[in-house]
């Protein structure tokens, strides 16, 4: 009885591997026929593009990926047709599935080489380096690879030093921009302080004006301009009139009132008067000193 149990169980568990068996052998022959039919639309496409009928060739290369998720070839081939058709990011996407679906190393070398090239495009430089080493990795003698690198590397510093630079620039203006904006500010400030001090002047000008007006007209003017008693008493202090003159005072004769004959006259009497006195200074002079004649002893 346990003997017949037992081949019983192990005829059960030879049936079931054996289905499995025949299951994942039915699976891969599906497989298999899915990606021969996949490759045959992948032909078809590409005969198409050569013929530049575009439209349908990326139908064919489309059918073929939805029928095999092993086909590289098609997602690869679709890829170049929207890179050369400069429709850089679906080429990008298309690269990247097709290194995906492989394990084949010259598959994936193209797959990231081209990838790399979507990147130079586009100037990410720093990608494209990423990219072509990831291509080395799986085929590290490919010279155009190597040359691709070495050019995206360049290309990486010189961008490096040209955002360094513009960066640079950027700051240089804006320092430039805060200097200009702290000048004008202050030349506004200036600007202002003049036009106060300007106001101030004129304000000092006019008060002064207004008192010069005020002076004129009689109002505010200084005592020392206006007339009053006692000015009219220092006039008269300083003119006195001639009924004012002391009684013993005699009046001096004023000029131009003699006539011509009484002018004459007084000269000849003064004449006369210096003619006597001129005499009596000569009789002076005869009644001098002796002069002795006898000698002396």
């Amino acid at each position: 009885m346990n003997k017949i149990k037992l081949t019983f169980g192990l005829l059960l568990c030879f049936g079931i591997v054996q289905a499995q068996d025949d299951i994942t052998e039915q699976a891969n022959k599906e497989a298999e026929k899915a990606l021969q039919a996949s490759t045959d639309l992948t032909y078809e496409a590409n005969e198409q593009l050569s013929a530049n009928d575009f439209v349908t060739a990326e139908a064919d290369y489309r059918r073929a990926i939805s029928k095999s998720n092993k086909n590289a070839a098609a997602r690869f081939n679709l890829g170049n047709a929207y890179y050369n058709r400069e429709s850089f990011g679906e080429a990008f996407g298309r690269y990247k599935q097709a290194g995906e679906a492989t394990e084949d190393k010259v598959e994936k070398h193209k797959a990231f080489h081209n990838m790399g090239n979507v990147f130079m495009k586009n100037k990410e430089y720093e990608k494209a380096v990423e990219a072509y080493k990831q291509a080395l990795r799986s085929n590290p003698n490919d010279d155009e690879t190597r040359y691709n690198l070495a050019l995206a590397k360049k290309m990486l510093e010189k961008q490096q030093d040209e955002q360094k630079n513009d960066q640079n620039k950027d700051n240089q203006d804006k320092k430039d921009q805060e200097n200009e904006d702290k000048d004008k500010n202050q030349d506004q400030n200036n600007e202002g302080g003049d036009n106060e001090k300007k106001d101030e002047g004129e304000q000092k000008e006019d008060e002064n004006k207004d008192k010069g007006d005020q002076g004129e007209n009689g109002e505010d003017k200084p005592e020392e301009n206006q007339k009053g008693d006692g000015d009219e008493k220092k006039e008269q202090e300083k003119k006195p009139n001639e009924g004012d003159q002391p009684q013993d005072q005699k009046q001096q004769p004023k000029p131009n009132q003699l006539s011509k004959q009484q002018i004459q006259n007084l000269l000849e009497a003064m004449q006369n008067e210096e003619k006597k006195v001129q005499e009596k200074m000569e009789a002076r002079k005869v009644r001098g000193k002796k002069v002795k004649n006898e000698k002396d002893w």
